[in-house]
């Protein structure tokens, strides 16, 4: 029996009793998080330090490079452990500290991708006034309000979500504390909170959508004049991954948060869950950096200053 006010224990779900799967599992949590990790602080490094790099859009790619080694920061680690260590547990508070987290930094990341579809929108529509429209301030009061916002929602579903009693199971079918999968084992009447959920997770999807929508319209009808082969093509170049990246993870954001209860299965939890809280960060790793042949450039030029000293020391 596990109750809110008694503290406890949650238990994840086994992915695999054969300890060569979760060896498995490990390992391809552990590429990925890596993988991550490695190139998200490259990217905030050279940003950081490379002054060729001033535009709003990588102040914005910084920004999401840092929230993205946070946002896979708070489940995959955690899992890798219990993978790891044959485990399945996480105590009670773990599971509110992860609840929090995560809600903050999916919303964050949605907030900031949207502030991008607009940092977009104004670099292509208004190209002569883009550095008066997107000044530092502007970039700054945006990247502070995609923090403030998320977080404040996370606190109304996690308040919203604790004050519950657990006591019909301690099971979660997740790798990772989610908040509709605590809401099926609550044995609290959850109405409330299903139809909260769904109506901010509507609402938040439609002002973000409605936004990204609006600005695309704008960039295309842009860019559609543009004369240039080449300027056309570089400007859908730089617009369509952001909006294949954001269909991705609105699009199963929204499935699973705002989607009835009865519709819910295992098999498309889980894969839902990996694709809005593990693949994004690698594939805005790819996407916005990879893709960016200034941000490559700058990245070369570091790591060759950074390897120079070690080379010349090695040969010493």
């Amino acid at each position: 029996m596990l109750n809110q006010t008694s503290g406890g224990e949650f238990l994840f779900l086994e992915f695999s009793t054969m300890w060569e799967l979760q060896l498995l599992h490990f390992s391809t949590f552990l590429l990925i998080y890596l993988a991550t990790l490695i190139g998200k602080l490259l990217i905030i490094t050279t940003v950081s330090l490379d002054l060729k790099l001033p535009s709003p859009m990588y102040f914005f790619l910084a920004n999401l490079s840092f929230l993205d080694i946070s946002y896979i920061s708070v489940t995959i680690p955690k899992s890798m452990v219990n993978a790891l260590i044959n485990s399945r547990w996480i105590s009670f508070s773990g599971c509110v500290a992860q609840v929090y987290l995560v809600v903050t930094f999916a919303d964050a990341e949605l907030f900031l991708l949207t502030a991008m579809a607009y940092d977009c929108y104004a670099e292509v529509c208004y190209p002569l006034h883009y550095r008066v429209i997107m000044n530092w301030s502007v970039c700054s009061e945006m990247a502070v309000g995609c923090w403030i916002g998320s977080m404040l929602y996370s606190v109304v579903h996690m308040a919203n979500t604790f004050r519950l009693s657990f006591c019909q199971s301690h099971q979660i079918d997740q790798f990772f504390c989610d908040v509709p999968q605590l809401l099926k084992i609550s044995c609290s009447d959850t109405h409330t909170n299903d139809i909260l959920m769904f109506v901010l997770g509507y609402l938040l999807a439609s002002v973000c959508f409605s936004i990204i929508f609006v600005s695309y319209a704008y960039i295309f009808s842009t860019v559609i004049k543009i004369p240039s082969v080449y300027g056309r093509s570089k400007a859908f170049s730089t617009c369509l991954p952001h909006l294949v990246i954001l269909c991705l993870f609105l699009g199963t954001g929204a499935f699973t948060y705002t989607r009835p209860r009865s519709a819910s299965s295992l098999g498309r939890d889980i894969a839902a869950a990996v694709l809005y809280s593990v693949v994004p960060p690698l594939i805005n790793l790819i996407i916005y950096s990879l893709r960016n042949k200034e941000l490559k450039g700058a990245l070369k030029k570091m790591i060759k200053k950074l390897a120079l000293p070690t080379i010349q020391l090695m040969i010493l």
